[in-house]
């Protein structure tokens, strides 16, 4: 007794999991350790404000407020930002800035001083000094000593007497340098001095002095009331421009070099990563010389790729130095929304500017004007103004979101640990110090949950007992641990709530897996240029942009370590043939290849990643970057070098082109006929079979194709490289006697997606895909199954006739956006931010950005290409709001490509609305529109940058059928006597060889034997999995 069931495939599988009414979607998430950034140094804060107002308040509350920020249970921060004030004149009003922002100065002025009194200070005059200045955020100094393991001085201001205006809230002219150029020794001995009086006093050790902060902007200016006193600014700060910053940097270093202390030098703590490489390319060489750290402020986001390169090519270690900020839509102490801002904050950060710490302003913000401001500035908030006999009770320190998120990232990446590359933009990941686990932190903003999937493929042992602990903060709890889940072929996944921050912490993984890393030994790699998918090729002694080509040898490139692998700062050589890619005298150049050339840093390159499959390479000797000149996409162009900027013609597509074998080619002939044997196999890549090489096969004597049966050939393929690489081809040997039965789907008044190829069926059982032609298909009017005839050709020229049974069904609407073989492009995209994130089925991110230095582009398109024709209906467009700012279109409009390829107007031009929460447009198509192609134009508000996640293109599609029922069923070949598919139960006298078809051809189909019951039984699952049916049939023996 036998069972058998018709093979009646499966509908291809997406990345969704739930209802139709709750669809789940599902990242994949995969961390890299293949690239991994230098040793994590921490998590910290500047002390300033807060602990000038609180270090004086009752023990009860200070001392809670020490453990909030650097207890077990609290942040857990272990670095410190002192901040040496500056102090203005004893005739100046001390109320006229923020509450806890008027810091004291270190120094003591002549009695009857005023501020018009601006040289009197000598630095060698003990009487001139006030050791017991700024009692209060001394106190927060002794109290946190034992937890910080590394400090900062930085200054906001010199104190008034070394400023411009004679005010430390800024000049009478915010743009103006502020800072007196005649002073700055003294500033620099003034800084000097504090920090060393600061170290003996408390007995710390300051690891960097940091002497402006945000320099380049127009931020601090001080205004004077009718009574000439100040009436503003709110806090410290001095202008300096690039040259007057590198006379004070010159100035510290300078007094640096004999000083007690052993604090290095910072700088320059702008208040953005673009605000920072200006000032950075203005420098002298002089200048960049005596930095020893440099540090940079995030409250603008644009760039951060370009400060990291600036810091790799000038070899230094790099601090996000300071920032918070307001999220939200008002005060709140549950709201998600600003744990969720500064979650994403930090994972951007860290992706893409690869600090190696990160720091806050103001943990612990005033209460009272955050409450009449409706803000949410801090992670906790206190009133500045209790008094001696408040408790926490009258004087309460409330906690909103952001400290409930910092931990879920300060708790679980510590020091020493290591950040590495990971695929997701939400998503940050590390290594334990150790090497034996890792974490990943993913923020979830999206108003729904998502799954995560992490793929820990890349690790190189993931042990028997490893385990994955997700632990999740929401708005329902915060550090919530969940069960331990087990890694089950390198892979775990969890649904994560919506708008959360989950850590997952990973037991059990160590090393890095060997197909894991980028550079191989012995490998060779395509550099395609971004925005034009053109390859780095060799043009005389200089290179340009050349039209890809599979076989040419001078676009393969070799990647050749010169220092230790696998850290974001290691370097590499670039060679083609015998020659290397160097920056010699400003000149991007190839040089024939020596060992001497190897070890000199005009040759060495590194490489900078986002994760997004991406590179900059910077030269290790001055800097600069590969950049196509001119941002040039024509074959031919030019290529040359330039300071970073984060502009797309600074990135190449880095390609693993070694082929490793090649895929088994599958010939099929009948008996007496010698084959067809291809000219080309496809070869094999790390990244999967692509492409074609040339193949030379051996000869095979006629005799062999006399009889049914299977041959290996044996062939010899060759690469660009002019390797001899071994092809195999597979010959069946057979007589086509049928086809077997195709299927396609279809609705009412639409066209089927014919298959290309049917199976045929061999008289000796062999199966081989033959090429078909349709009949052409009616225009189908209900719905229902339908056969369709064609003719499938034979090798040697004999036909068979071929089957599709094409299933009707009632329409749907269905994003193509993420069928596959869909390709997205944008006429701009910021570096990481591709337009194909667009269709990844997560809206509640920053999928593409077209955010770039200097002048905003005033449009830019995104360009869907589908791989077929489809009814359009409509297109969503959902917008990501980056940090505070309205990063939306200010008006759209969609279009479609039309049957000859001109692109045509399908909706009128439709306003964006601003404010939070970011829009989600939803634009009809002006008539249902057959194309292959949609696009959105999308025009920018002036001065910004635009900023989407998610763009839906929906169209009509075959709905999924509900029938559960045979058509058929057969014993041993012919069919069952007296069946119908309605009727289920049936006897046979003898037992014999069972096959089942269903009725609708996408149904699914399983069969059981009970053996002892004699019985079969045939369950037919519906295509929607709404119904089954089951029948069974009885044998008598």
């Amino acid at each position: 007794m036998a069972v058998a069931a018709a093979a009646v495939g499966s509908p291809p599988a997406v990345a969704t999991t739930g209802t139709a009414a709750e669809i789940v979607p599902t990242v994949v998430v995969t961390p890299d350790p293949s690239y991994r950034q230098p040793a994590w140094e921490g998590w910290g804060t500047s002390l300033v404000w807060f602990a000038n107002a609180t270090g004086g308040y009752p023990d009860e509350i200070r001392n809670h407020l020490v453990d909030l920020l650097f207890g077990a249970d609290g942040l857990r921060l272990n670095m410190a930002r002192y901040n040496i004030g500056g102090g203005n004149a004893p005739d100046v009003r001390t109320d006229y800035m923020k509450v806890g922002a008027t810091m004291p100065g270190f120094w003591t002025a002549p009695p009857g001083t005023t501020r018009t009194d601006v040289d009197w200070w000598n630095p060698d005059d003990p009487e001139h000094w006030n050791w017991d200045a700024d009692a209060n955020q001394r106190w927060w100094v002794d109290q946190i000593k034992d937890r910080v393991d590394t400090w900062e001085a930085f200054s906001n201001s010199p104190p008034y007497f070394q400023t411009v205006s004679g005010y430390v809230s800024g000049g009478f002219n915010s743009s103006a340098d502020q800072i007196r150029a005649d002073r700055v020794d003294d500033f620099a001995t003034y800084l000097v001095r504090v920090t060393e009086h600061l170290e003996a006093a408390h007995g710390i050790e300051f690891h960097t002095i940091e002497p402006l902060n945000e320099p380049n902007t127009s931020y601090w200016g001080t205004q004077l009331g009718p009574d000439g006193q100040p009436t503003g600014g709110r806090q410290e700060g001095a202008h300096a421009s690039p040259a007057l910053q590198q006379q004070v940097i010159l100035a510290l270093a300078r007094r640096l070099e004999n000083a007690q202390t052993r604090a290095r030098l910072a700088a320059m703590d702008e208040t953005n990563p673009g605000t920072f490489v200006t000032n950075w390319n203005d420098y002298r060489a002089d200048t960049r010389a005596v930095i020893d750290q440099l540090n940079v402020h995030t409250y603008g986001t644009g760039q951060r790729t370009s400060a990291r390169d600036v810091a790799k090519g000038a070899d230094k270690p790099l601090w996000m130095s300071e920032v918070d900020g307001h999220w939200g839509t008002g005060q709140s102490f549950t709201s998600m929304d600003p744990g969720l801002g500064i979650a994403e904050r930090i994972v951007g950060d860290l992706r893409e500017l690869e600090p190696s710490a990160w720091m806050l302003w103001q943990p612990i913000e005033d209460y009272n004007p955050q409450h009449a401001g409706n803000k949410n500035w801090g992670a906790i908030q206190i009133p500045f103004d209790c008094t001696a006999q408040d408790t926490l009770q009258t004087c309460p320190a409330r906690i909103n979101t952001k400290f409930h998120t910092l931990r879920n990232f300060t708790h679980h990446i510590r020091p020493g640990d290591h950040v590495i590359e990971v695929n997701d933009t939400a998503s940050v990941a590390a290594v334990s110090a150790n090497g034996r686990a890792a974490t990943v932190v993913h923020v979830n903003s999206a108003d729904t949950g998502r799954r995560i999937s992490l793929d820990l493929s890349r690790f190189g042992h993931v042990t028997p007992e490893a385990t994955v602990t997700p632990i999740v903060t929401d708005a329902s709890g915060a550090l919530v641990r969940q069960r331990p889940i087990p890694v089950d072929k390198k892979s775990a996944a969890f649904t994560v709530p919506a708008k959360s921050v989950t850590t997952f912490v990973v037991d059990g993984v160590q090393g890095v897996a060997d197909d894991a890393a980028l550079v191989r030994a012995g490998h060779v790699y395509r550099l395609q240029g971004v925005p034009s998918g053109r390859s780095l090729t060799p043009a005389g002694s200089s290179v340009v942009i050349r039209t890809s080509d599979a076989l040419a040898a001078d676009q393969l490139w070799r990647i050749t370590p010169v220092t230790a692998t696998g850290g974001n700062r290691s370097r590499y050589l670039l060679s083609t043939g015998d020659r290397s890619l160097v920056l010699r005298d400003g000149s991007l150049t190839l040089e024939r290849s020596s060992t001497a050339l190897a070890a000199d840093p005009v040759a060495q390159w590194i490489l900078s990643t986002t994760g997004d499959g991406t590179y900059t390479l910077v030269n290790a000797a001055t800097g600069r970057l590969i950049d196509v000149s001119d941002h040039a996409t024509a074959d031919g162009s030019r290529v040359g070098t330039w300071t970073p900027t984060s502009q797309n013609n600074q990135r190449w597509t880095i390609v693993d082109e070694t082929v490793l074998s090649t895929v088994d080619t599958a010939v099929f002939t009948t008996p007496g006929t010698p084959p067809v044997l291809p000219a080309t196999v496809t070869p094999v890549h790390p990244d999967g079979a692509r492409g074609l090489l040339p193949v030379v096969w051996r000869t095979i004597p006629h005799h062999r194709w006399s009889k049914p049966g299977t041959v290996t050939v044996l062939g010899t393929a060759t690469d660009p490289l002019g390797r001899r690489i071994a092809a195999r081809a597979v010959v069946t040997v057979d007589t086509v006697v049928a086809t077997e039965p195709a299927r396609a789907k279809a609705y009412p008044g639409g066209r089927p997606n014919l298959p290309t190829t049917v199976t045929g069926v061999g008289a000796s059982g062999a199966r081989v895909l033959l090429p078909v032609t349709w009949s052409a298909p009616p225009a189908y009017e209900r719905t229902g199954v339908f056969e369709l005839s064609g003719t499938a050709t034979v090798p040697g020229g004999s036909t068979q006739p071929a089957t599709a049974r094409v299933q009707v069904t009632t329409p749907v609407l269905v994003n193509a956006a993420t069928d596959s073989g869909v390709q997205a492009s944008a006429t701009y995209t910021e570096s990481g931010y591709s337009a194909d994130r667009l269709r990844n089925g997560v809206s509640a991110e920053k999928g593409w950005s077209n955010w770039r230095s200097g002048t905003k582009n005033s449009s830019d398109t995104l360009t869907f290409q589908l791989p077929s024709r489809r009814d359009a209906a409509s297109v969503t467009v959902h917008f990501h709001r980056d940090g505070n700012s309205d990063t939306y279109a200010q008006s759209l409009r969609a279009e479609v490509r039309d049957a000859t390829g001109a692109w045509v107007r399908a909706s009128a031009e439709i306003s964006v609305p601003g404010g939070a929460p970011a829009p989600a447009l939803t634009v009809p198509l002006s008539a249902v529109t057959t194309t292959d192609g949609v696009r959105v134009v999308l025009t920018a508000r002036p001065g910004l940058w635009m900023t989407v996640g998610e763009v839906q293109i929906l169209t009509a599609a075959p709905g999924r059928s509900s029938d559960a029922a045979l058509s058929a069923l057969h014993v041993n070949g012919k069919a069952l006597p007296g069946f119908t598919p309605d009727v289920l139960e049936y006897t046979l006298p003898a037992s014999g060889q069972l096959t089942a078809t269903p009725r609708d051809p996408y149904a699914g189909v399983s069969t059981a034997l009970v053996r002892a019951e004699r019985t079969a039984t045939v369950t037919v699952t519906s295509e929607d999995g709404t119904q089954t049916r089951t029948y069974r049939v009885r044998f008598r023996r």
